[in-house]
This record gives C-alpha cells, structure tokens and sequence, in this order.
C-alpha cells in the first residue's frame, strides 16, 4: 500500500467545510470533515480498485490511515454510518465501499457502526457527470432513517471514499440531523481538489 497521503494538513478538519450557498450560518448539516488528502494519484488509483475493482484489503488500509488522523485530531464519533449505496449499485457492485471503510475503522476506533442505520429509499443516477445544482436535485429525498430515536444527541462519523462537491454528504448529513444527531463528521477517505 502507499506511504503518506499528498495534501495532508494540519487543518483538514474544518467547521462548516461543505457549506452550500443556501445554508445559514451555523445551520449547516455538515459540523466538520475529515479527510486524507486530495483525490489525486497515486491515492485514486487506491479508492478505484476498492471501489471498481473489489479489492477489499485497500479498506482495511483506508481505515488505518483514517484512524490515525481522527486520534490525533481528538475527533471521536459515537457512531460511524457508511453513505448508502443505492439499491440496485449495492447488488451490482456486490458491497458499499463506504461500509467496507467504516467497518475496520469503527474496531480501530472503539466505536460503533451501524450498515443499515441510514439508507437509500430510491435508486438516483450517478452523480459524475452532474454540477452542484443538479447533484443536489438528484439527491432531494434519497435517504431516511431507518431508526431515528438511536440518533438522539449522537456525533455520527459519516464515512465515504470520496468527497466531490460534498453534495452527497451534506444531503446525508441533514437526514441525520433532521432525525436527532447533534453533530455530523463527514469523513471522506479523499476529496477532490
């Protein structure tokens, strides 16, 4: 597996990194975000063959590195919850990426995780080709909750292998929020510059 992650700093966890232009000071669904580093090679290659390429350990390596940075930054949810895959990526695919980080993260850290805790209740198209406006239509009512009064005044951790626009994740985050969370990480394993 590679060494250290390009882009690493000191201050990746920030407040409010993934703001929309719509949201309102200190109302934004995203509280901070951990991350690696930038999408960039060799480290993309890394989450492609996880993700494409089924090869599961490059997790397990995610998760390590993900580990050492929240311990060091003091950043400890109560809960970590993979981003749902839809339903019929999920079967094509055959497993959540997502998961498959938050898993060996959550034994890492000492925390729980929950796979099913949040879902996808529809099938949305892939959100590559879209821009911000019609990547945040195309995810209007995607997830829900599958058990709300388990979130009440919890930190979640919500854990993906890349952050784009951050669309995803603060539409997931708000359902989070919106069923009792009290804070949410997002916790991309890379972002894109």
């Amino acid at each position: 597996m590679p060494g250290t992650l390009p882009g690493q700093c000191d201050a990746c966890v920030c407040d409010n990194p993934g703001d929309s232009p719509g949201d309102r000071p200190g109302n934004a669904p995203i509280d901070a975000t951990l991350t690696l580093g930038d999408y960039v090679e060799p480290f993309d290659r890394l989450v492609l063959q996880l993700k494409f390429g089924g090869r599961l350990p490059a997790a397990g390596w995610i998760a390590a590195q993900l580990a050492a940075r929240m311990q060091s930054s003091g950043c400890r949810p109560d809960l970590l919850v993979p981003v749902p895959l839809a339903p019929a990526r999920l079967t094509e695919r055959g497993f959540n990426q997502a998961w498959e980080i938050a898993r060996p993260l959550a034994r890492q850290l000492g925390v729980a995780a929950s796979p099913t805790l949040l879902a996808r209740q529809r099938d949305t198209v892939s959100q590559r080709a879209l821009d911000l406006p019609a990547r945040q239509a195309n995810l209007h009512d995607a997830f829900v909750v599958a058990d709300p009064h388990r979130l009440d005044g919890l930190h979640i951790g919500l854990v993906d292998d890349v952050m784009t626009t951050g669309a995803t994740l603060r539409e997931a985050a708000r359902v989070l929020k919106a069923h009792g969370a009290a804070r949410v990480t997002a916790l991309p394993a890379l972002r894109t510059p």
